[in-house]
């Protein structure tokens, strides 16, 4: 395959990255050993922390965060292989596999996959990693390709390996047999902190529908459903889950906060909210720019989009009907500007209940104007809190500050240790 993932053929192999041969390591305990018969020990010696771990993965289907995929023949296979529909048409079947969060021995930045699996031609097997970050959120996934393992952006303790198996165009699917994973520490990590505020950019929106489909990541899409879907499987979140989460704002300042579930509208390769764009396979356009907004604005790539179809319109993230119509007062597509969270190091956290949308108002009252709705299962950025003043019965409630003019009251939301505004 031209971008490096698992293609046609049997056998997907990444080496272990800095692996020693028995030869090199018979010579290291000579000289150990020598050393001791020759020298005085004059300390103890602390016992050697393992740079890398090894191990076989375990690809049980265990349901839940699993999505389209089977167990059948001593394989992992698509259970499902009809194109799945789209707001931009059909695309090839495609599922995941979302194994444990597991803790490596040591502190890791870099994930070698070697995947052993039965690839007919434009079929893909693609394995990614992701990791928890100081602020205990999870990092973007990286892909684990041929000859590149997948480097995260900062050390984790803890790791989550995701793989996903997509259909060739004539409908035939892949069979994932093995996989094998080496994680250690590169000799130079990359060091690019995230800064405090997140990446925003103006894009075209546009309404997903397709009510009672499923999505990439197995949600099955319900009436009013509240959810987005971005261009890139980088940000795509396990079902119920807010760890990649937009704000999204219309006209008039009307906000929304939503998880992401599916990839589209046009492309599943164009992250372009990432400072890590200029290495895909967009790297030439701009960080914030669609490539279906260039595609469809410019004619770049000849208007068209990753896998070679029209473009259409110009859409750079799709919106489920209940956060399309409802929070945000759409009634035709159009320019957003999408604040992409998980982009920024400043705090957030998720509503207490993540069942039920929380509003969000122009001042810490109870009484104020509804500005926007936190979708269930959102993570909502705050700034501070603010104290309302005392009534009859003590101290008023407290409120978080998500932006200007944008507050929640304290108590919905799983925050601790805010300052005060």
């Amino acid at each position: 395959m031209a971008d490096g993932r698992t293609g046609p053929g049997t056998t997907r192999r990444v080496p272990a990255p800095g692996a020693r041969s028995a030869v090199g390591a018979a010579v290291a305990v000579g000289a150990v050993v020598a050393s001791v018969l020759t020298a005085v020990v004059t300390a103890p010696v602390a016992e050697a922390v393992p740079a890398a771990e090894s191990w076989a993965a375990e690809l049980a289907i265990t349901g839940g965060d699993d999505a389209n995929v089977v167990a059948a023949n001593d394989a992992v296979r698509l259970r499902d292989l009809a194109p799945r529909p789209t707001s931009a048409g059909p695309v090839p079947a495609e599922g995941t596999l979302l194994l444990a969060p597991r803790r490596p021995a040591a502190i890791t930045d870099r994930v070698a996959a070697e995947v052993t699996a039965d690839v007919p031609p434009g079929a893909e097997v693609v394995v990614s990693v992701r990791g928890t970050r100081d602020d205990g959120t999870w990092s973007e996934w990286r892909e684990a390709r041929p000859e590149s393992p997948a480097r995260l952006d900062e050390p984790t303790v803890e790791l989550q390996v995701r793989v996903t198996l997509v259909a060739a165009p004539d409908g035939s699917g892949p069979a994932l047999r093995r996989l094998w994973l080496t994680a250690d520490r590169a000799p130079l990590g990359l060091g690019v902190p995230r800064p405090a505020t997140p990446v925003t950019s103006r894009v075209f929106a546009t309404r997903i529908g397709l009510v009672g489909n499923d999505t990439a990541n197995g949600h099955e899409v319900a009436r009013d459903d509240r959810f987005v879907a971005l261009p890139s499987r980088r940000s795509l979140g396990p079902q119920e889950s807010g760890d990649y989460t937009v704000r999204v704002c219309a006209a008039e300042n009307r906000c929304t906060w939503a998880p992401v579930w599916d990839i589209g509208p046009w492309n599943t390769t164009d992250d372009y909210w990432s400072e890590g764009r200029r290495r895909q396979a967009f790297g030439d356009l701009p960080r914030g720019r669609p490539q279906a907004e260039a595609a469809f604005t410019d004619g770049y790539r000849d208007g068209r989009d990753g896998s070679g179809r029209r473009v259409r319109n110009p859409a750079g993230i799709d919106l489920a009907d209940g956060t399309f119509r409802d929070d945000l007062g759409l009634r035709d597509n159009a320019w957003v500007t999408v604040t992409y969270l998980w982009t920024g190091s400043g705090p957030s956290a998720p509503a207490r209940d993540r069942e039920a949308r929380l509003e969000v108002r122009a001042a810490p009252a109870p009484d104020a104007a509804v500005v926007g709705v936190v979708a269930p299962h959102a993570r909502v950025s705050y700034d501070c809190a603010v104290d309302t003043a005392a009534g009859r019965t003590g101290a008023g409630p407290r409120w978080l500050r998500l932006g200007p003019a944008q507050f929640v009251p304290a108590d919905q939301v799983e925050a601790r240790d805010v300052p005060s505004c």
